[in-house]
């Protein structure tokens, strides 16, 4: 199953459980969704891999599950989100623990690019 409307990198501009000092605390946080089943969530100190299954095709429904690292401890949950008016709004939960909604909008390739490196050095062969 595609993910194709929502596949990209989306910046994730609120939530409801943190500020966005902390979602970007080591780079910008967002969530990526790639080709097939696969994506990748990070903001904080935690970086998750996803398990994405999309909703039928009548619908602009993903969910998926997630599994990573939170400052070197291991987390994992679940989350779904929804497009509305070109912006990504849905919900994290983290099993056992909290949860928070979220507000993602839709980035360029280029700004993807320099979104890691945030309060970074870049490496040597980028400018």
């Amino acid at each position: 199953m595609t993910t194709s409307i929502f596949n990209g990198t989306w910046r994730i501009t609120w939530m409801s459980a943190w500020d966005q000092d902390y979602m970007d605390l080591e780079g910008l946080g967002h969530i990526t969704f790639s080709s097939g089943r696969s994506g990748s969530l990070r903001f904080g100190a935690m970086q998750a891999q996803m398990d994405c299954r999309a909703g039928p095709q009548t619908t602009q429904r993903i969910e998926f599950t997630w599994h990573g690292f939170d400052e070197g401890d291991e987390i994992s949950g679940r989350g779904h989100a929804d497009i509305v008016n070109d912006e990504l709004r849905g919900h994290l939960y983290f099993h056992l623990g909290d949860d928070s909604a979220f507000r993602a909008t839709r980035i360029a390739a280029a700004t993807r690019k320099n979104a890691s490196f945030r309060g970074k050095r870049p490496p040597s062969d980028m400018p």
